[in-house]
């Protein structure tokens, strides 16, 4: 028998957990899928360190996931899909709780997982932590392997995971869409899902962001073209520019190197987590900082950002704060720390705001004082990470999986999801289960 327990996720944008166990007669074997945590619970942004915040309160906060279902169950291994925060940032709060226990992921997503628990006060993690390449199958236990499938999302590496059972596979998207252009040449990978599909899917388990969508995402390409079409135009006259994105998304990163670089300016990025996350791409040769810097310090961001704001002219800042989360860079710019901004800067946000109240309100609050400062703003040069209704589709005739669990999502768009199904065929309570946090699904 295969069970699906939904443990986080399944109720909200964030704080991803899903577990897949295996029984037969015998006692049951667990697979993890993904440790996050919900940022807008604790008020912090992507430059906080998460792992400084004792587990009692971010438990408390429901910013991290309850594993609670799975005590005394026999984890044989834990696997992150990709490296964002909702997905790998509760790796320090959670994994205590299974030790020993390996942990699997991309290389890019375990440098980053490492990086989460390297400060970690509270907990020792001593699990240890394995990079696996795509296409590589590992066998975790007697009756479980695991492997990852190459796939296209907003950060670079991102799979999904496939769990092998004697009863067939369980494939878990993670964050993905279907992106053929990538500028950084990542592609998904088809012919592996084709396979797989022809193999047996027994349990598919789709995120569900963006489902409602009725269109297919565009490739990060198109939102290269929009931020080339803003800063390369030949009439492009303004002193000081500065962008604000994902410090996670690397491709998107790399654009901005690149526009920089066209343009005559420095790219300078600000910030611990732009910092971090560029340095771990740099390493791995996913990013090339030809002609930029990464500052991360307080006392080295006060310093480039009085050196920027002498000659602003010469440089591309890019900066964290696009949801307007209090402490960010920009947002302390917006205050009227660090830099003086104003009528001679344009702020490009080149990030959606993410889809839960509080960040509407965040997002609102800064573009005001943005605007009563005289900043000139230009919003939405940016394409989502997530699958459409259109790239679910796909996969879902791709992979004709037997049943259908869907995650990752407030409980309308779960709810979106199951509709789609229906329209291939599939029915609710047959073999298309909406759960909510902390349940488990049983498949037969």
């Amino acid at each position: 028998m295969i069970k699906i327990y939904t443990i986080s996720g399944y109720e909200e944008v964030g704080k991803n957990m899903t577990a897949v166990g295996y029984s037969n007669g015998g006692k049951e074997e667990v697979v993890i899928i993904d440790m996050g945590i919900r940022l807008d619970r604790v008020l912090i942004h992507e430059d906080v360190n998460i792992q400084e915040f004792p587990t009692k309160e971010l438990q408390k906060l429901g910013a991290i996931p309850d594993d609670s279902i799975l005590r005394n169950k026999k984890v044989v291994a834990i696997t992150f899909t990709h490296g964002h925060l909702d997905h790998i940032g509760a790796i320090g709060k959670l994994a205590p709780h299974y030790p020993d226990v390996p942990v699997y992921g991309t290389p890019y997503t375990i440098k980053l997982a490492k990086s989460e628990v390297r400060s970690e006060k509270y907990f020792e993690v001593k699990n240890p932590m394995y990079e696996t390449q795509f296409g590589e199958i590992v066998q975790v236990s007697e009756n479980l392997a695991i492997e990852f499938v190459q796939i296209t999302h907003s950060v670079p590496q991102a799979a999904m995971v496939v769990v092998h059972t004697p009863e067939g596979a369980v494939v878990h998207t993670g964050d993905f869409k279907f992106d053929n252009n990538n500028p950084l040449g990542e592609k998904p990978d088809y012919k592996r899902l084709k396979e797989l599909g022809k193999e047996g899917v027994k349990v598919l388990i789709p995120e569900s962001t963006r489902v409602a969508e009725p269109t297919k995402t565009p490739s990060e390409a198109v939102a290269q073209m929009l931020l080339e079409d803003f800063f390369l135009y030949e009439g492009m006259e303004e002193d000081g520019l500065i962008a604000t994105t994902f410090a996670s998304h690397i491709p998107r990163l790399q654009e901005l190197i690149w526009i920089a670089n066209k343009m005559g300016r420095q790219a300078v990025f600000v910030g611990r987590s732009l910092a971090k996350y560029t340095g771990i791409a740099k390493q791995l040769g996913l990013i090339r900082m030809k002609g930029a810097r990464a500052v991360r310090s307080p006392n080295a961001i006060r310093k480039v950002l009085a050196e920027v704001s002498g000659a602003r002219e010469n440089y591309l800042l890019v900066v964290t704060g696009h949801q307007g989360e209090p402490g960010a860079v920009l947002t302390r710019m917006a205050n009227g720390e660090l830099y003086d901004i104003g009528k001679r800067d344009t702020v490009v946000f080149s990030a959606g705001t993410i889809p839960n109240p509080l960040n509407r309100a965040q997002r609102y609050v800064l573009e005001t004082k943005l605007k009563m400062k005289g900043v000139r703003m230009i919003k939405d040069l940016h394409v989502s990470g997530h699958a459409s209704r259109e790239d679910h589709r796909y996969l879902l005739r791709m992979l004709n999986p037997e049943n259908i669990v869907p995650a990752h999502g407030e409980f309308r768009m779960l709810t979106h999801y199951a509709e789609l199904a229906e329209e291939e065929g599939y029915l609710i309570g047959r073999d298309v289960f909406v759960s909510r946090n902390g349940y488990m699904v049983e498949i037969r």
